[in-house]
């Protein structure tokens, strides 16, 4: 899961974010992307660390406390539920990605993004098709947005309790 980290760090790079977003498929609830730059790459490891819709909860959230002490940068975008329906959820998801890139305490000079190539920004990227099994960048970044996501949908369950929102996250 380091190959392309280390690619880019024997290349040059150092601040090398992985991102990721959750709740494209959703029907309820905001688009949420988390870009992460891990510290250590040399030292971190995480056994469980993979996709997030592939873990339970519990060891989501466990995860989540982890690379949030490990990492050095973390930042988090959100695309509100009427952003979306105004601009599609193909443009929110870059939208929320550039959030998350701005919202780190300093620019990568690196990105490694699951999926898709972020449209119009001026860092070299690499685009990764299942990311979270090939980077643990973009693994940590997974693991992060599903979990503040899921967090926000919790809350939104307190308002409307009939949508059942802490079973489904908005999810049908």
């Amino acid at each position: 899961l380091k190959y392309f980290e280390k690619r880019q760090l024997s290349n040059g790079f150092y601040y090398i974010a992985g991102i990721d977003e959750v709740g494209r498929g959703a029907l309820a609830g905001p688009v949420v992307a988390a870009a992460v730059v891990i510290k250590d790459i040399d030292y971190f490891y995480l056994t469980y660390l993979k996709d997030s819709k592939k873990l339970n909860r519990i060891k989501r959230e466990h995860l989540f406390e982890f690379i949030k002490n490990k990492s050095k940068d973390i930042g988090i975008g959100i695309v509100e539920p009427d952003i979306i329906d105004k601009i599609n959820i193909a443009q929110a998801t870059f939208l929320a990605m550039k959030r998350a890139l701005i919202n780190l305490n300093k620019f990568p000079d690196y990105i490694l993004v699951d999926a898709f190539k972020i449209p119009y920004i001026r860092i070299p990227q690499d685009n990764l098709i299942k990311g979270e099994d090939k980077s643990i960048s973009i693994a940590a970044a997974s693991i992060i947005a599903k979990v503040y996501r899921d967090k926000m949908m919790y809350n939104f369950n307190e308002n409307y309790p009939f949508y059942q929102f802490d079973k489904n996250v908005g999810y049908g």
